[in-house]
């Protein structure tokens, strides 16, 4: 089971979160990828841009914050947070 915690915040204080769950044969990017779009739905925003330091980010610490430059549209929070909380 592969699980993914997105959470959003705002002056430092936790707004909303939500956990994705796969558990498909697919590799680790794919099953990263599918989660966050998951997490942009449960959340209603759109899909951020990974921007080279967001996955910089991601590959050190299996976490990423995404802030309005990874994003298209405006976004009325500093930032979506994601974290891997469980890998098989």
């Amino acid at each position: 089971m592969f699980r993914l915690w997105g959470k959003i915040f705002k002056d430092n204080r936790l707004l909303t979160d939500t956990v994705a769950c796969d558990d498909t044969d697919n590799n680790r990017t794919k099953k990263v990828f599918d989660c966050l779009e998951q997490i942009c739905y449960d959340l209603d925003l759109g899909n951020p841009i990974w921007l080279d330091s967001t996955v910089n980010e991601f590959k050190r610490h299996a976490k990423a914050r995404f802030f309005q430059d990874n994003f298209i549209e405006h976004i009325d929070f500093d930032f979506l947070e994601i974290q891997v909380i469980e890998e098989d």
